[in-house]
């Protein structure tokens, strides 16, 4: 197993420099726990309760832009709170080999969601730059209401989950970058905060392992910024996009 710890330090490290620079670590990171012979549930429970502190430090970083919009941001700290404890529930009751199962699939989709959004993005600019006028009131109902399915997936798994926010709330009228990530974060944080409570409570945490993520994703992270000013985030995506299929392959390949 002495190889396997090394995988896990490694696998950590670099997931929390993905998730510091483009998204995606738990590409990384969930396969690495899974690789320590522990059930399917527990690697992923694990792997939230590892990667989570890293995202609620992200809500300091726009804690201005949170405020600045702070009925928004209570609405999505709401959605995370309902989605991520009905995903974390769910995940809980789901037999291992289902989820084990599912596992691939989980990996091909959400790296699919990768691929597809730089395209989206760029079709998001280009929209908001179209718009002329008084900027439309941003529909809070409807992204309140899309941010609660999002919430599930991120209590039940998560990965990709942020793009979804992004476009979810690009297209129901919130328009600056700022505002946009900060509800973002918040949103997640709040998703994967509950879960995080809720798999601990539920005893689905390998702490010996879960730390050892912790420590190495949180160096990853703070060593990251010198690599997000050198490389460009296409790269990034697509670096991104590749492990994700490559882990999703494999564990199509070893079912």
């Amino acid at each position: 197993m002495t190889w396997h710890w090394g995988l896990l330090v490694v696998g950590a490290f670099l997931a929390g420099v993905l998730n510091a620079v483009a998204g995606g670590g738990s590409f990384l990171s969930f396969p690495a726990l899974l690789g320590m012979n522990m059930l399917p549930i527990q690697a992923n429970a694990t792997n939230t309760v590892a990667i989570w502190p890293g995202q609620l430090t992200s809500i300091a970083a726009y804690r201005e832009n949170v405020r600045k919009n702070l009925r928004s941001a209570v609405l999505m700290g709401i959605a995370g709170l309902l989605g991520g404890t009905a995903g974390a529930v769910v995940l809980l009751n789901t037999p291992q080999m289902t989820f084990l199962h599912l596992v691939p699939w989980l990996l091909l989709g959400a790296a699919s969601l990768f691929a597809v959004s730089g395209p989206v993005s760029r079709w998001l600019e280009r929209r908001k730059g179209r718009i002329t006028g008084q900027p439309r009131e941003p529909r809070r109902l409807g992204v309140f209401l899309v941010s609660i399915v999002v919430s599930f997936y991120l209590g039940y798994f998560g990965a990709g989950a942020g793009f979804l926010l992004i476009t979810a709330l690009s297209l129901f009228g919130y328009q600056d970058l700022n505002e946009i990530n900060a509800l973002k974060v918040v949103t997640t944080t709040t998703a994967n905060g509950i879960a995080f409570l809720i798999f601990i409570a539920e005893g689905q945490v390998v702490w010996r392992f879960c730390l050892a993520a912790m420590i190495a994703a949180a160096i990853g992270g703070y060593t990251s910024a010198s690599l997000a000013r050198r490389v460009p985030q296409p790269v990034l995506r697509s670096i991104v996009v590749v492990i994700g299929l490559g882990m999703a392959a494999w564990f199509f390949w070893k079912q």
